[in-house]
C-alpha cells in the first residue's frame, strides 16, 4: 500500500574546508555577493533557539544573540573589508543565499517529483570548516516512496559524474537555471574547489542527508505492532536508498540505526544523514516537531558535525606539524577545541541531550577524540625527549669543556 505524505522536507548538507588563512578573504567574498546576507539572530524572533542551547554553546554558534540593536546597527554600517575583519575572529558566522525567487524543479523527464529550493545556508567556522544547507520540499500530493527516491537522486547532484547518470538526472523547470548543472555550478562557486576535504578524507561530491517525513495516516502510530510493514521502507529512508532497492539488512543492523525518541516517531541515524518519521496521529508530529527537527536539532546536528571534521583536521595537523613550532600552534588549537567545544553541554533540553549522544555514537566521536588525543600525546612525548636530550648533551658539553679548562689552567 503507498503511504500518502502530510509534510516533508530535506536538507542536504555539504561540509567544506576553507584554509584558515584564507578564511578572512572567503567571508570578504560571501559578503561581496549580492546573494549572501549575514544573518543576525534575535531573541523575540529565535527564542527556540535561544532557550535551548546552554550559554557557552550558543555564545559559540550564535554571538549575535548578544548584540544590543546599537551594536547590531554599527556591523552593519562597518565598510565591508572592516566587517570581514570583525566576524572572522569569532568562532562561528552564518550567512543566507538567496537566488531572488522560489526556485522549483523536476525529478526525470515524465511524470518527474516536482520540488523546491526554499533554503540556502551557510554556516563558517573560524578554523576554516563550512557547511552549505539546502532545503528542499517535494511539491504536490505525493507517496513516500516519491521522497524516498528524490533524497537519493538529489544528494549527488555535486558529482562530477552526473551528466554521464542521465537516469539520475534532476531537471530544474525554472528561470534561474536550465538543467542542475547550473546549480552544481552554483554550489561550486560557493564552496570552492574544496581540495583540503580530500586530504581529510572527506566526502567531495555527495551531500549528508537530514529529513523529516510525515505520513498522513491518522490511525497509524509507529508503534512496534503496526510498524512491521514500514520497516523496509524506513530502512530505504534511513540508508537513503531508492524505493526500487532491494533491502538485505540485518535485525542487528536494524536495531542500531532505529530510535523512537518521541511517541509516535522513528528517527534513522547512519554517517549518511539523519532521518525522522511521523503520522499524524499526533497533531504535534506537524506542528511542532518539524520545526524543532529543522532548527535546534538541525543545529546540534552541525555542532556534532563539525566536532568530527575538526578531529579529523587536528589528527592530520598533529601528523603533518612534528616540528616544534608547528606542533606548538597545533597543540593551541586542540586544547582550545577542548575546553571550549569538546567538553562543553550543549543544551539541557532532555531530547537533545539523547540526540546529541546518538550522533556523537553513530560519527564515532569518543573513538576520534581518542585517537587524536594520542596522536598529540606521541609527538609531545618525542618532542619533550628530543629537547631533554638536546639539553643533556648541550650540559654535558659545557661540563666537559669545563673540566679541560681546569686541567689545562692546573697545568
Amino acid at each position: 500500500m503507498k503511504q500518502k505524505t502530510k509534510y516533508q522536507y530535506s536538507y542536504f548538507i555539504y561540509p567544506y574546508i576553507i584554509e584558515e588563512e584564507k578564511y578572512e578573504r572567503y567571508l570578504l567574498k560571501l559578503l561581496r555577493d549580492k546573494h549572501c546576507k549575514l544573518k543576525i539572530w534575535e531573541r523575540e524572533k529565535d527564542f527556540n533557539i535561544y532557550t535551548y542551547f546552554l550559554p557557552k554553546v550558543r555564545e559559540y554558534l550564535f554571538w549575535s544573540f548578544s548584540y544590543s540593536k546599537e551594536k547590531k546597527r554599527k556591523l552593519e554600517e562597518l565598510e565591508v573589508k572592516m566587517k570581514s575583519t570583525l566576524l572572522a575572529k569569532y568562532p562561528c558566522t552564518m550567512f543566507e543565499y538567496t537566488l531572488g525567487e522560489e526556485i522549483q524543479g523536476k525529478v526525470g523527464e515524465a511524470n518527474g517529483i516536482f520540488f523546491d529550493i526554499q533554503k540556502i545556508e551557510i554556516v563558517c567556522f573560524q578554523t576554516g570548516i563550512c557547511f552549505l544547507l539546502l532545503k528542499t520540499t517535494v511539491e504536490g500530493e505525493n507517496n513516500f516512496s516519491d521522497v524516498l527516491n528524490f533524497n537519493y537522486k538529489f544528494r549527488d547532484i555535486n558529482s562530477e559524474f552526473i551528466s554521464l547518470k542521465n537516469y539520475e538526472n534532476i531537471r530544474l523547470q525554472t528561470n534561474a537555471f536550465k538543467d542542475m548543472k547550473e546549480l552544481s555550478t552554483v554550489i561550486k562557486g560557493i564552496t570552492g574547489s574544496n581540495k583540503e576535504a580530500k586530504e581529510m578524507n572527506l566526502e567531495k561530491e555527495r551531500f549528508l542527508t537530514y529529513s523529516y517525513v510525515c505520513l498522513d495516516d491518522m490511525e497509524r502510530k509507529l508503534e512496534e505492532e503496526d510498524f512491521s510493514d514500514l520497516k523496509e521502507e524506513f530502512v530505504k529512508f534511513s540508508n537513503i536508498l531508492p524505493s526500487n532497492y532491494q533491502v538485505n539488512y540485518s535485525e542487528e543492523r536494524y536495531r542500531k540505526q532505529i530510535w523512537q525518541p518521541l511517541k509516535y516517531t522513528r528517527m534513522g541515524f547512519t554517517k549518511q544523514g539523519t532521518v525522522l518519521l511521523t503520522t499524524t496521529s499526533y497533531p504535534e508530529n506537524y506542528t511542532k516537531l518539524p520545526f524543532a527537527f529543522e532548527k535546534e536539532y538541525l543545529y546540534t546536528y552541525l555542532l556534532t558535525l563539525y566536532k568530527k571534521i575538526y578531529l579529523k583536521k587536528m589528527n592530520l595537523e598533529f601528523k603533518k606539524g612534528k616540528k616544534t613550532r608547528k606542533f606548538q600552534k597545533a597543540k593551541e588549537q586542540f586544547l582550545d577545541f577542548t575546553s571550549n567545544v569538546w567538553i562543553q553541554e550543549i543544551t539541557e533540553d532532555e531530547e537533545g541531550c539523547r540526540l546529541h549522544k546518538k550522533w556523537k555514537e553513530t560519527l564515532e566521536l569518543e573513538y576520534l577524540y581518542a585517537e587524536t588525543k594520542n596522536q598529540y600525546e606521541m609527538i609531545y612525548k618525542d618532542l619533550t625527549i628530543g629537547v631533554t636530550r638536546k639539553i643533556n648533551y648541550f650540559l654535558m658539553a659545557v661540563l666537559v669543556g669545563t673540566l679541560l679548562f681546569v686541567m689545562f689552567h692546573w697545568l
